[in-house]
C-alpha cells in the first residue's frame, strides 16, 4: 500500500529555534540592515557588494546553526509517509536534517545562480559571493535568493504539491505573507490540516487544527495527530 502524502509548508518559525533570525524579529530590519537596502533588485542595482556581504554573513549565520528537533521530526516521518517539503526558509536546514524532498519558494542560500541566464545555478558550499565572481557565461553571480519586488517561480509548483496531499501540515508561519498564504487554497477540502505555531491565529475559516506551540515544543503533539491517520 503507497504512503500516504504528507506535505510540510514551513516558515521563518522553525529556523528561529536554531537561532536564524528575519527581518520581521527587528521590526522591518535583517540585522541592522533596512530589506530595501540589502533585499530588492534595487538595492543590487544600486549596491552589489553591500548586497554580496550581507548574504555571505547570513551564510556564515547558517553554516554555524545546527537543524533542531522539529528539522529532525520531519525527517523522520520519511519512515512512514511521502513527506514532501515547502518552505519559505533560504536555509538548508530540512536538508541537513535529512529531508529528501524540499522545494524551496524563496530560494537557497547555499547557492549563487547567473545574472544572465536563472538556470544557470550553483553550489556554494562553505564559500562566499565577491564581486568579478562569475557564471560560465561570464556574468557577475548573485544569491539564489527572490528577492522582495521578484515573483516566486516554484509558487505554481507548491500549490500543485499543497493538491495532491492526503495530509497537510503548516509549521512555523502565520500565512499572512502572500503568494505563499494562498497555498492553503490549494488543499483539498477534505485534507486533515494542521498549524503548529505559538501565535494567534483566527483559522476558522481555514480548517486548521491549531497546535499553539512552538516548532520544537509542538512535534510530540502533531506527531499524535499525525499517526491516527497512517
Amino acid at each position: 500500500m503507497p504512503k500516504k502524502r504528507l506535505v510540510v509548508f514551513t516558515g521563518a518559525g522553525i529556523s528561529a529555534e536554531s537561532g536564524i533570525k528575519t527581518f520581521r524579529d527587528a521590526g522591518g530590519l535583517w540585522e541592522q540592515y533596512r530589506i530595501e537596502e540589502v533585499a530588492t533588485p534595487q538595492a543590487w542595482a544600486k549596491n552589489k557588494n553591500l548586497v554580496l556581504e550581507f548574504y555571505n554573513q547570513r551564510r556564515k549565520q547558517v553554516l554555524e546553526a545546527k537543524p533542531n528537533a522539529s528539522h529532525h521530526f520531519i525527517a523522520a516521518l520519511q519512515a512512514d509517509f511521502d513527506v514532501q517539503v515547502i518552505t519559505q526558509n533560504v536555509d538548508d536546514l530540512h536538508e541537513r536534517a535529512g529531508s529528501q524532498h524540499v522545494m524551496h519558494l524563496h530560494g537557497e542560500l547555499m547557492k549563487a545562480r547567473s545574472t544572465a541566464d536563472s538556470k544557470l545555478i550553483y553550489d556554494l558550499k562553505d564559500k562566499g559571493i565577491n564581486a568579478g565572481d562569475t557564471c560560465a557565461l561570464g556574468s557577475q553571480l548573485r544569491p539564489h535568493i527572490v528577492w522582495f519586488g521578484e515573483a516566486v517561480p516554484q509558487m505554481d509548483n507548491a500549490n500543485l504539491m499543497a493538491g495532491t496531499a492526503d495530509l497537510f501540515v503548516v509549521i512555523g508561519t502565520s500565512l499572512n505573507v502572500y503568494p505563499a498564504a494562498g497555498i492553503l487554497n490549494f488543499v483539498m477540502p477534505d485534507v486533515p490540516k494542521w498549524l503548529l505555531d505559538p501565535g494567534d491565529f483566527d483559522l476558522k475559516m481555514r480548517g486548521l487544527k491549531h497546535i499553539k506551540k512552538t516548532a520544537v515544543n509542538g512535534v510530540e503533539d502533531l506527531k499524535q495527530e499525525l499517526y491516527k491517520h497512517l
